[in-house]
C-alpha cells in the first residue's frame, strides 16, 4: 500500500495508511463507538487522523489483525480511502454521519464516473427481478455505472445484468471485504473486486467480535454511503421496513436524486412511495422519466 500526504498542516507529511487502519479499527473497538460518534469525534477536530486518537502501539496492534484477518480469508490486495489523504470522495461528505475511511478493492477509479445505484428487496419478486436487470442494462447502454450493495434479490440482479452488458458495476457491502453476505453471493463478490470494485466501510475487527444481530446494523449503514456515492437511486421494490428506505432518506437528505418504479404505487401494502413522492421523489413509469431528471 502506498503513502499518502497530509495536506492540512504547513508542510506536507508523510502517512501510513497502516497506522491508520490500525488506528481507525481501533477506534471502533471502544465501548460505544458507532459511526454517529466517531463522526462527532472527527468533526470537532475537522484535521485529524485516527492516528491523532490512538496509542502508535495499539494501532499497530490493531493493524497486524486487520492484515492477518485479510490474509486467512485469502484478500491479500485491498485499498483505503482516508478522509484527508489521497482520493477519498468529496461526495461523501454528504452524509448525515461522514465515513472517515473506507476499505475497497478494485479499480477506485470507478467512483469518478456517474454512477445510479439499484436497490430494492432482498425477497425480490421474479417481477421486480426483471426490472431491476432491464434498468440495469439501460444505465449500461447510457455508460453509467450500476451501483448496489450485493444482497441477495434486487441487487444480485443488478449486478448481474450490469455484468452480463459488458458495463461497470460497484458494490457497496455491508461486511468487511474478508466477508461474503449471502454465501451464495461469493463467486459474484470477488468478480466485481477483480474486475470492478467493491467498497466497504465496516470494521474488520469489530465485525469479528459482535453476534450477527448487531452486525446486521452495518448494512443499512452502508445504504447511506451508496447513495452518497452515486447521482441517484432507483428504488425497484421494497416494503414498507426494508432497509432501502435508509437509502431513500439518506438521497433525500444528500441532495440526490432518488426515483421510485412505478409498480411500487400500486401496491397497496405499502404507503412509503407517497411520502417520498412528496419529498421529491421521481416516479417512474419509464426510463425516459429517469433521463428527464438528470443532467
Amino acid at each position: 500500500m502506498q503513502l499518502a500526504l497530509r495536506s492540512d498542516g504547513p508542510a506536507l507529511s508523510a502517512i501510513s495508511p497502516r497506522l491508520e487502519i490500525g488506528a481507525y479499527e481501533a477506534l471502533w473497538l471502544e465501548p460505544g463507538a458507532t459511526f454517529k460518534t466517531l463522526a462527532d469525534r472527527f468533526a470537532a477536530d475537522p484535521s485529524a487522523l485516527p492516528s491523532d486518537f490512538v496509542a502508535p502501539t495499539i494501532a499497530n496492534e490493531a493493524a497486524d489483525a486487520v492484515f492477518a484477518a485479510m490474509k486467512r480469508a485469502g484478500v491479500h490486495q485491498f485499498g483505503v480511502r482516508l478522509h484527508h489523504a489521497g482520493d477519498y470522495p468529496k461526495k461523501l461528505r454528504d452524509a448525515r454521519h461522514p465515513v472517515e475511511m473506507l476499505y475497497y478493492r478494485g479499480g477506485w477509479e470507478l467512483t469518478e464516473t456517474r454512477s445510479i445505484a439499484i436497490v430494492g428487496s432482498r425477497k425480490a419478486t421474479p417481477e421486480g427481478r426483471q426490472r431491476a436487470a432491464r434498468l440495469a442494462r439501460e444505465f449500461v447502454r447510457r455508460d453509467f455505472t450500476v451501483v448496489s450493495g450485493l444482497a441477495e434479490g434486487i441487487d444480485t440482479a443488478a449486478h448481474t445484468a450490469a455484468l452480463e452488458a459488458g458495463g461497470r458495476t460497484i458494490a457497496v457491502i455491508g461486511t468487511p471485504l474478508n466477508s461474503v453476505y449471502p454465501k451464495a453471493n461469493r463467486d459474484l463478490q470477488e468478480t466485481i473486486a477483480h474486475e470492478h470494485l467493491v467498497v466497504s466501510q465496516v470494521p474488520v475487527l469489530r465485525y469479528a467480535r459482535q453476534g450477527p444481530q448487531q452486525n446486521r446494523l452495518f448494512f443499512p449503514e452502508r445504504n447511506v454511503t451508496m447513495s452518497a456515492l452515486t447521482e441517484a437511486t432507483v428504488i425497484v421494490e421494497a416494503g414498507e421496513t426494508s432497509g432501502t428506505l435508509t437509502q431513500a432518506r439518506a438521497a433525500v437528505h444528500q441532495g440526490r436524486k432518488l426515483f421510485i418504479l412505478d409498480s411500487c404505487f400500486h401496491n397497496r401494502e405499502i404507503t412509503w412511495p407517497e411520502r417520498y413522492l412528496k419529498e421529491g421523489a421521481i416516479r417512474v413509469r419509464s426510463p425516459d422519466d429517469i433521463w428527464a431528471a438528470l443532467d
